[in-house]
Formats: C-alpha cells, sequence, structure tokens
C-alpha cells in the first residue's frame, strides 16, 4: 500500500476519529503465543494510528484501550496489561509532548490502579496545553455504563434544583458524558474483521459511519487508517435526510 496518504482531501479530513482495537488476541495465537504478546505487539499499532491522525491534522482520536468488560478476563492477562500500560506512558511522553499531542482519559478511572491513574494525570497536566492531536484513551470503560451515570447525575441536580426536568434534552444530556465537549466520532474503525460496536461511544456514534478492517490490531499501520479515511470520503453522510435534501441545503 503506498501513495494511500495522497489520495486523502484534507479539506475533509473527519474531526474525530474513533478506534476499536481488536484481534491482539488471535494475532498472538496464530504465532503460538501467549495473549500479551499480541497486546504487547499492538502497541506498535497505537503509535502508527496516533502518528498517522496527528500527521494529516486530524483533530481527535479516541482509542477503546480496556473496557469494563474487559476486567473479567484472567487476573494474569488483566495484571500484565497494566504493567504494560505503565511502561507504555513512560516511554512515550515525551513523543506526545514532542508531537504536540494532548492526551484525555474516559472511563472509570477510580477503577483503576492508583499507580496507573497517577500516572495518567501526570501526563494529561503535561500535555494539557498541546493544541494538536488530543488523544482520547478510553479505560475502564462501558458505553452503557456511561449514560447510566450520566443519567445519576442529571437526576442527582434535578432533586439538587440546579436544574428543571424539562430542561432535559439531548443536549444537555450530552453535556453530562465524559465526553462532553468533544465533538462526536465522525468515523469509526473496528479491526479484525468483528462487526459489533462492544459497548463503545453507544450515544455518541449515532451518525457515525463505520469502517470494518479485517485487519488484525497488531499489524494496524498508518496505511490501514489512510483506507479508511478515503473510505469515509468516498460515503454521503445524511444523518437521516434524503441526497436531495441535502443538495437544497
Amino acid at each position: 500500500m503506498t501513495g494511500l496518504e495522497n489520495k486523502i482531501d484534507k479539506s475533509k479530513l473527519p474531526c474525530h476519529i474513533a478506534i476499536i482495537m481488536d484481534g491482539n488476541g488471535r494475532w498472538a495465537k496464530e504465532r503460538g503465543s501467549h495473549r500479551i504478546f499480541g497486546h504487547q505487539n499492538g502497541v506498535t499499532a497505537v503509535k502508527e494510528a496516533v502518528e498517522g491522525a496527528g500527521e494529516l491534522g486530524v483533530r481527535y482520536l479516541t482509542l477503546y484501550a480496556f473496557s469494563k468488560e474487559n476486567w473479567c478476563r484472567p487476573q494474569e492477562e488483566i495484571n500484565a496489561l497494566m504493567d504494560l500500560m505503565v511502561s507504555t506512558i513512560n516511554s512515550e511522553t515525551e513523543t506526545l509532548i514532542k508531537n504536540n499531542v494532548r492526551l484525555l482519559v474516559i472511563g472509570d478511572i477510580k477503577s483503576l490502579p492508583e499507580s496507573i491513574v497517577k500516572k495518567l494525570n501526570e501526563v494529561i497536566e503535561r500535555t494539557s496545553l498541546n493544541d494538536g492531536l488530543t488523544l482520547i484513551v478510553a479505560l475502564s470503560y462501558g458505553a452503557r455504563w456511561e449514560i447510566a451515570n450520566a443519567a445519576g447525575r442529571i437526576a442527582e441536580d434535578v432533586v439538587a434544583g440546579r436544574i428543571e426536568k424539562e430542561a432535559i434534552d439531548e443536549t444537555l444530556f450530552s453535556k453530562y458524558l465524559l465526553t462532553s465537549g468533544i465533538p462526536d466520532p465522525e468515523l469509526l474503525i473496528r479491526t479484525s474483521g468483528e462487526f459489533r460496536i462492544s459497548n463503545f461511544l453507544l450515544w455518541q456514534i449515532a451518525y457515525t459511519e463505520m469502517y470494518f478492517s479485517a485487519t488484525l490490531w497488531p499489524d494496524f499501520r498508518k496505511e490501514h487508517l489512510y483506507e479508511a479515511i478515503i473510505d469515509f470520503q468516498s460515503r454521503e453522510r445524511r444523518f437521516g435526510k434524503t441526497s436531495e435534501q441535502l443538495n437544497c441545503d
């Protein structure tokens, strides 16, 4: 795959791309190795996606790194993932700063080990003034949990008299989500050939374009990102309207 970047219309880039990084375990199994070997090699794919998005000028990139359901995996795998997370944060912080990338994290952060939360907060603070790509990492995240959490906070504010029940609409609800202030993804990529959303950004992807790649995540490179963007740019986004209505707007 060569020359794909030149086929991208830089004036029509998706502002926000979200990626479900799937296939680490199968990639490792195909090589007769433990699942963590796949996770380790998936770090290279993360670097490629972040660099590729930043170089193109994409404003937001959200990576689904660890779901709330992932806590049900074998403890050995969870421990290895947490160790890998710490080592990756340590090794990549200076690169994020150098490349003008701002880091944000969404999810049930309180459920993560304290050492990881501390590291993440340090990087979030150190990159807070960067104004290039915003990298959003979803950790201990689940969309149903996020929506229920938002509903609970709204209920508390209604009871406390901070908002009126009649004021609740889609705009207000969005402000209570973890992605408040961040535009909804325009493009969602899932690797490994699976055709599922897996409890990821269910509210935010109401009108997101989906792109499913057969590539296992450790093999994902910039060219795969370019392919997804080129496919996205070939589509007509109607948001419930007809083509004729769009042409009249």
